[in-house]
């Protein structure tokens, strides 16, 4: 079985301009989010994280440091790695990493059917369903 490896990459780097290549295919390709919401001014201020598997970047992720808690966002997973626990891979990364941060709070806006991943690293739902980038999304915190 191919390892999976986790790993924070600079900003506008070869391994991150690849992640941002994969969300393109993710959220716009694949889930029709407009083009002009995909990278927004938090992209240029997180921590990218992405997951090289099989050689090729298969997953990435974003951590934002806000007032109350850290953020993770922008999770991508390329179709062809769905199911070999990429996502999770790299949320326990992101949440190790960042745990001393914000009294070890994370936040998440998640689509609605991806619910029950995020419950298995502790976060909760919270309010109302909204719609983001055209899907319903909950938010969830671990707190």
């Amino acid at each position: 079985m191919t390892e999976t490896l986790i790993l924070s990459v600079p900003l506008f780097s070869t391994l991150c301009n690849e992640a941002f290549k994969l969300r393109r295919a993710v959220f716009i390709g694949e889930q029709n989010v407009p083009a002009d919401e995909e990278f927004d001014e938090a992209d240029l201020s997180a921590e990218h994280i992405v997951a090289i598997h099989a050689g090729e970047v298969a997953g990435t992720l974003r951590v934002v440091y806000l007032d109350d808690h850290v953020k993770i966002g922008r999770v991508a997973v390329g179709a062809q790695w769905r199911g070999h626990g990429i996502a999770s891979a790299m949320i326990r990364f992101a949440m190790e990493a960042h745990r001393t941060a914000r009294g070890n709070r994370f936040y998440l806006t998640a689509q609605s059917d991806k619910i029950a991943l995020y419950e298995k690293f502790g976060f909760t739902a919270f309010g109302d369903k909204f719609l983001d980038g055209g899907m319903p999304h909950l938010a969830m915190k671990n707190y």
